[in-house]
């Protein structure tokens, strides 16, 4: 099962890449729960579909380092550069923790700090 929610992952980030994000919701479930630390908390696929139009207006440049996968959770440890509100390209280092449920991604707790 570890194996083939890592392989879910890479789906789901191959989705962002391409700004396909139906694509990617398809692989989270209805009641998918984003958490991002010291920051906020996404409740549901709509807010997810909401957030993700607003944040990724152009495609991400998302490199993942290493994921570690154990049961029902993989780790994803990288980096992505987003521009911020002026144009300009900001690179975080992230360590995502992703639980999966039934097959598809049902929680988020995302760790990003600017590099």
């Amino acid at each position: 099962m570890s194996e083939a929610n890592k392989q879910i992952l890479v789906k789901a980030n191959a989705a962002i890449l391409k700004r396909d994000f139906e694509g990617f919701l398809l692989l989270c479930t209805e009641d998918t729960t984003w958490t991002f630390e010291g920051d906020r908390t996404i409740e549901g696929k709509e807010a997810v579909r909401e957030w993700m139009r607003a944040t990724y207006v152009e495609p991400p440049d998302l490199n993942v380092h290493r994921m570690i996968a154990d049961d029902e959770y993989v780790v994803a440890l990288g980096d992505i550069m987003l521009k911020d509100e002026q144009g300009k390209a900001v690179r975080h280092s992230y360590s995502d923790v992703w639980r999966f449920r039934d097959g598809k991604m049902a929680e988020l707790h995302a760790f990003v700090i600017k590099a």
